[in-house]
């Protein structure tokens, strides 16, 4: 292997890491939605909202912070 390859090969190390934990993170607020939703709407509601539960994670952080 020359340096070549093994540059681009350390560049992309470990870059799936962070679709995993998405990935993780949206069954489990998939699960918690759908649980606790009362009716079918609010269970299809809950899948949108688990698809951007980042989001939500970033906005509930910064208003704590009182940012």
């Amino acid at each position: 292997m020359n340096k070549k390859d093994m540059k681009c090969n350390l560049k992309n190390c470990g870059s799936g890491c962070g679709g995993a934990v998405y990935g993780l993170g949206f069954i489990g607020a998939a699960v918690y939605y759908v649980t606790t939703a009362g009716s079918f709407w609010l269970g299809v509601l809950g899948v949108l909202k688990a698809l951007v539960w980042p989001a939500f994670l970033v906005y509930e952080l910064l208003k704590s912070l009182g940012m």
